[in-house]
């Protein structure tokens, strides 16, 4: 299988740090994070990688290479406009076979072997890897009717939510919803093959899982991959 890398946003949620160094660059320990992803993939078989690059794009190229260091093939596509989530795969040559996306800047334990079983065996189209997450607000919380009058209050609710890992399973015939040139992101995807009644399923997965997009979850990250670095690579 061939897996595709998304490293191609500005990371404003991390900034100032990004201003000068691409999200997926960002160290872990001593390592980036996007090494970490290569690492991964390598370890499960992947043997091609694409990385859709943008922002400091040649920064990302010319940390990784052609991937020879970490025994794998990598080449690159450059989007010349932001293209959102899965736009940039629709200039991916050869894409004939069922293929792996993943973010390139998220932390994670998933078994892409598992992940894929899964998809074989419910015969889907596209699996997007979801996760649980609890959210928790800092503030009370006020419901009221629609003439505006209230009706209850919520002291620092806590809601829980099935997200998306940035993980995926695709098969080429999702490549049928994507219009080279134009930005699409995966909920676009999501409520057109709802709305055609295509084969998407969640795989939902119970490990580790974090993205490092926030300041506070990149700490975190830090401190989990320094404890706990072999459960990773």
């Amino acid at each position: 299988m061939r897996a595709i890398i998304m490293a191609g946003g500005k990371g404003e949620r991390l900034r100032p740090y990004t201003t000068v160094i691409p999200k997926p660059l960002m160290p872990i320990g001593n390592v980036a994070i996007l090494e970490v992803v290569i690492i991964r993939l390598k370890n499960a078989g992947f043997e091609k990688i694409t990385i859709a690059v943008g922002y400091l794009g040649n920064l990302i190229e010319a940390y990784v290479g052609d991937g020879s260091r970490f025994g794998v093939q990598i080449d690159f596509v450059y989007e010349n406009k932001p293209l959102s989530t899965i736009g940039p795969l629709a200039y991916i040559s050869n894409l004939n076979e069922t293929f792996l996306v993943t973010n390139g800047d998220v932390l994670t334990d998933i078994s892409y072997e598992e992940l894929l079983s899964f998809h074989k065996k419910v015969g889907a189209n596209a699996t997007i890897a979801t996760y649980k997450r609890n959210v928790k607000i800092d503030f009370g919380v006020l419901t009221y009717n629609d003439e505006f009058c209230i009706d209850g209050f919520i002291e620092k609710p806590e809601y829980n939510y099935n997200v998306s890992m940035g993980v995926y399973i695709f098969e080429p015939s999702i490549l049928d919803y994507i219009e080279k040139g134009k930005p699409y992101g995966v909920d676009s995807l999501v409520l057109d093959m709802v709305e055609k009644k295509d084969k998407i399923f969640s795989y939902l997965f119970e490990g580790y899982w974090l993205d490092i997009g926030r300041p506070d979850d990149y700490e975190i990250a830090i401190n989990k991959f320094l404890s706990e670095a072999q459960s990773f690579i």
